[in-house]
């Protein structure tokens, strides 16, 4: 089960965030949690909304460049160590993490994690088989 992810292009240049944030917020967008990367030139600024597509079109009309991704979240308990065991996990596996994330839960005490993994279905399946819950894109929406 996947999520998806937006990633927005940004020049890396002094108020290209705050360009992106002013344009989120007058389009009331709420964002459950950013990732931000960069290099000398430009930046990617990855997102998870509650409507990734309709959101990614807001964007889109105002003259960014997105993408969107699928991405795995888990939900971990939020206590020391548990990430630790599910990467471990992952690695024993053979799982290569390319980038992850996390942000807590509103209405929960648990943690969540934003995994890019290079096989997602094979990821998927070693978590699954490890009872660690992922949630979807409408469990986002409850979190």
């Amino acid at each position: 089960m996947t999520i998806k992810q937006i990633s927005i292009f940004l020049e890396n240049r002094q108020k290209a965030l705050s360009e992106l944030t002013d344009d989120l917020a007058r389009n009331s967008i709420n964002m459950r949690t950013i990732a931000i990367a960069d290099t000398s030139d430009f930046g990617i600024a990855r997102i998870i909304v509650d409507n990734p597509d309709d959101v990614a079109e807001t964007l889109r009309k105002a003259e960014y460049i997105v993408n969107i991704t699928s991405v795995i979240a888990i939900e971990i308990p939020d206590e020391a160590g548990s990430l630790n065991k599910i990467l471990k996990l992952l690695a024993d596996n053979g799982r290569n993490v390319e980038y992850m994330y996390g942000f807590t839960g509103r209405k929960t005490n648990s943690a969540y994690m934003i995994i890019r993994c290079t096989d997602i279905p094979a990821t998927e399946k070693v978590l699954d088989e490890a009872g660690i819950r992922s949630i979807s894109q409408e469990d986002l929406r409850q979190v």
